[in-house]
């Protein structure tokens, strides 16, 4: 109970629209405690109260008081001629809490995970690059290298999206939500195949029901993207796949898809024979997911694979054909050094592929490793300037560039994750996925559709993650996007 008292951080405001963000800036510096933000009003039931933060927006100040890990008190005024508002005092949070724990994040004050989208509409203002750099920095405290990395993919993205129809257009996902194991850090909708391959069939009619509404919806609206993921799509047998591939290409008008990608992710769960679908089908993108080329490492996390089964899956796309492979990483895995990704990155280089997407692990509540760290400490999570920098270095070795970034929440090392590829070879929906520009509409159980409306405006839809209630309530889920997709 000591133990747990010691991790716990209450955090008192007078402005309740301020808590979100004092939250995740919080979370940010002391990921591995437990942060509670209330009114000013006492907590209930007698919590120990001795770590905490204090901050007051007053009509003529901004009162700041920080007791954290039984350090002195430290106490901040500031004076408010004008007026406090919710941006400076974001900023003057992150300061003092710079001050206090003698350190800085590499995106400063931001908490939201599409920090592009600021740089994306400077650059639509017309700003210059030396201002929109100065705007990262001085507004948000972003180190140089992150607002340059922003200010370099938001460009590239302007010029990969420019064939996109916003307005008469939209793309689509499709979600198989089983895998062979749940890993370790996974919180998306996926149910281990084995238990549930007697449904499968009864998931594919439910979906095909859903992609059919959808196809004759959106009749005279042009498709750009497709993006089949899951989960692991590659659970399903080859014979289920080649069905709801003929489906999706019976249904929809292919004139103007620019890529169709399926995530293979999974070395345990790629054939030879399920290569061969995917290629007959005109599948553009594939993705083969080590996550790490340690084999220590990926028995821990709870994939089933082998580094040298993800080399011989490797290699069978290359010979089925594909010409635009993705490889995952993900850094900060429990355990791992400087050492071990560096030989990741040296084993993938071997490799060759076309894209790498390098993540930085994000510890979900809804995940086991989140249960985990109660039991063995974060510190064993160990993503750092080195291990990015190893990666970024790599992925430009292999003529690589970034083009998409995003960031989550309780991200190791504050970081952020990053889609590196090669001329040609970029994934368009991963970028429309992240920047909200066009309509996503999203099929299978767990599955977010977000209607983006001319005006900037986003409306979403969800379809319920458990696959039993799903299947049950496809009507349902049909009417959502009925009522979604109205004119």
């Amino acid at each position: 109970m000591k133990q747990e008292m010691n991790n716990m951080i209450h955090v008192y405001t007078n402005r309740e629209n301020y808590q979100y963000d004092i939250h995740a800036l919080l979370k940010s510096f002391y990921p591995e405690h437990d942060v509670r933000v209330y009114g000013e009003c006492e907590p209930a039931n007698g919590e120990d109260c001795g770590s905490h933060v204090i901050m007051r927006i007053l009509d003529d100040r901004m009162e700041l008081v920080l007791a954290i890990d039984d350090r002195k008190e430290y106490v901040h005024a500031y004076k408010n001629d004008t007026d406090v508002i919710k941006k400076a005092s974001k900023l003057a949070l992150y300061h003092d809490l710079c001050d206090y724990t003698g350190r800085t994040l590499p995106w400063g004050n931001l908490t939201g995970i599409r920090p592009t989208k600021l740089t994306m509409a400077m650059l639509a203002e017309g700003l210059s690059d030396d201002a929109i750099i100065a705007q990262m920095k001085s507004a948000h405290a972003v180190s140089d290298e992150k607002a340059r990395l922003s200010l370099d993919i938001s460009k590239r993205e302007r010029q990969l999206l420019d064939s996109i129809h916003y307005v008469d257009g939209y793309s689509l996902y499709i979600g198989i939500p089983f895998c062979p194991t749940t890993c370790l850090y996974c919180s998306f909708t996926s149910y281990p195949i084995a238990m549930w391959r007697k449904r499968v069939s009864a998931y594919l009619e439910a979906l095909f029901r859903e992609i059919d509404f959808v196809a004759e919806t959106c009749r005279d609206q042009i498709l750009d993207t497709i993006y089949i993921g899951g989960g692991t799509p590659t659970t399903l047998d080859a014979g289920d796949l080649d069905m709801l591939l003929q489906r999706i290409h019976d249904r929809f008008d292919f004139i103007q898809v620019k890529e169709l990608t399926v995530e293979a992710g999974r070395a345990d769960s790629i054939t030879r024979e399920k290569l061969d679908v995917l290629k007959r089908h005109g599948v553009t993108r594939i993705s083969v997911n080590p996550q790490t080329m340690k084999d220590e490492t990926l028995r821990y996390i709870g994939r089933q694979h082998t580094v040298a089964q993800v080399k011989e899956a490797f290699f069978m796309a290359r010979e089925a054909g594909f010409d635009n492979i993705n490889m995952d990483i993900i850094l900060g895995l429990p355990g791992e050094l400087e050492a071990d990704v560096r030989n990741t990155i040296d084993e993938i280089r071997k490799l060759n592929p076309d894209s790498l997407t390098v993540h930085s692990l994000a510890v979900k509540r809804a995940s086991r490793l989140s249960q985990w760290i109660e039991e063995n400490g974060i510190s064993t999570l160990r993503n750092t300037d080195a291990t990015m920098e190893i990666a970024q270095k790599g992925a430009y070795a292999m003529d690589m560039k970034p083009y998409y970034l995003y960031r989550q929440k309780n991200m190791s090392g504050n970081f952020e994750n990053v889609g590196y590829a090669r001329e040609g070879k970029y994934g368009i929906y991963n970028i429309l996925i992240n920047e909200e520009v066009q309509t996503i509409i999203a099929l299978g159980a767990g599955s977010i559709s977000k209607r983006v409306y001319p005006d900037g405006k986003i409306v979403r839809s969800e379809n319920m993650k458990d696959v039993t209630l799903y299947i049950e309530k496809i009507d349902e889920m049909i009417e959502r996007k009925r009522r979604l997709l109205a004119v």
